[in-house]
């Protein structure tokens, strides 16, 4: 049965709260401007692993995200989840979204559903959960108030105390863009970079949708618009669109992956085919 929309990342209890303000204390505590530079240079080469999409999909059997206080079940099934609760309300090669008339998504929209994830291999390689799951947040700038257990985390990072990264700017300008602010380190940064080191064949609301469907400060909270280009926030409506599914098709009633491979099968052949470097 699905649950109801209001139950959804509740922060303030239920049954995964230690596990889940764990998570983020770590997270917040040794997430700093060295930290991901740090992890820039050391997965930037892209020489971890030679596999397929569905290799990676497959190993994310072995995972159970920590930080996400709804579901307890392996990540493989949230990916077809995902990409089949997007196919469902965009069916068609190009079906305007009811929230937003304007976009009309493709069937690339329901690949990036199955992909938004991948990037969580990254534990299965001996990465701690807190460097790999849960929202992100620009580092190297005062963490904003809609970021998860603000007033109660961060005070252990030492750069909350450097004056260089701890004012509402930071070290950007205003307006400076995204793509020249440095996230906090973790699978859709690291997805995000794979793909564009692979070349995938998707368009640039992809890949917005893969950086920055965790980075909820921004795309749900409101936070960090001092940020924006106008780019990016021509891009949110289409993050906001693939919210949606990413977090409302969760639910314990899990899908017949064997029937839906080979459809997901033909979109990575069209989009991103091959053995990929991870």
């Amino acid at each position: 049965m699905a649950k109801d929309k209001g139950s959804f990342r509740n922060y303030t209890s239920g049954p995964l709260l230690d596990r889940v303000f764990n998570t983020y204390k770590l997270m917040h505590t040794y997430q700093t401007v060295g930290f991901v530079r740090k992890k820039h240079a050391q997965f930037g080469g892209f020489s971890c692993k030679k596999m397929t999409i569905m290799e990676a999909v497959d190993m994310l059997d072995h995972l159970v995200d920590e930080s996400d206080p709804d579901v307890d079940f392996p990540n493989s099934f949230h990916a077809f989840q995902t990409a089949e609760g997007i196919r469902k309300a965009h069916p068609d090669k190009a079906s305007p979204s009811p929230s937003h008339p304007r976009l009309s998504p493709a069937d690339w929209f329901h690949l990036v559903g199955l992909l938004h994830d991948l990037g969580k291999v990254l534990s299965l390689w001996g990465e701690p959960q807190w460097a790999v799951v849960g929202d992100t947040f620009p580092v190297g700038c005062r963490p904003q108030a809609s970021v998860v257990f603000c007033d109660s985390t961060f005070q252990d990072n030492p750069d909350f105390r450097d004056p260089r990264y701890s004012t509402e700017f930071g070290m950007y300008q205003p307006h400076c863009g995204l793509e020249n602010v440095l996230m906090s380190w973790g699978h859709d940064e690291y997805m995000y970079q794979m793909m564009r080191f692979n070349k995938f064949s998707l368009p640039e609301e992809a890949f917005a949708m893969i950086r920055f469907h965790s980075f909820y400060p921004w795309h749900t909270g409101g936070d960090y618009r001092q940020l924006c280009s106008q780019q990016d926030l021509d891009m949110l409506p289409w993050v906001q669109e693939f919210n949606k599914f990413d977090l409302y098709t969760k639910c314990p009633d899990l899908p017949d992956v064997g029937k839906l491979r080979p459809y997901y099968q033909a979109l990575v052949d069209k989009y991103c085919p091959g053995v990929l470097n991870w």
